[in-house]
């Protein structure tokens, strides 16, 4: 996979409000991210020209409105986080990530169920 340009946690923001609904202008994701965020207006715009530039999100201009929408999904995103991470943290290696995470947090029987499984299914 080429490696895509990072997403800060700011414009992860903005990447939600797209992924749930798009096309959006730049007003429709003001509005979505108001009563969650204290960030003025000028910040939500300025984060979207920096996606747009990154290449993340595209827009089409109809009249005087720009409508923008997301060029990777949500998906790719992700799974280029998590390769980013593991490469940062970890050197690539999901071993030691893994035994840090199950040694670190609680779970639930629920939850190791479903561990057993998805390890079943890769053993096959």
């Amino acid at each position: 996979m080429d490696e895509q340009p990072r997403i800060s946690d700011a414009e992860w923001e903005i990447m939600k409000v797209l992924w749930a609904e798009s096309p959006a202008t730049a007003s429709d994701i003001i509005m979505a991210l108001r009563d969650n965020k204290s960030w003025k207006d000028k910040t939500i715009k300025t984060l979207i020209s920096r996606l747009v530039q990154k290449g993340i999100i595209q827009y089409t201009q109809v009249n005087r409105l720009y409508y923008y929408s997301p060029v990777l999904s949500e998906e790719d995103c992700k799974r280029a986080e998590r390769e980013s991470f593991l490469q940062r943290v970890y050197g690539g290696a999901l071993k030691p990530m893994l035994v840090h995470f199950l040694q670190d947090e609680k779970l639930s029987s629920k939850e190791i169920d479903e561990l057993r499984k998805i390890l079943s299914e890769k053993e096959n």
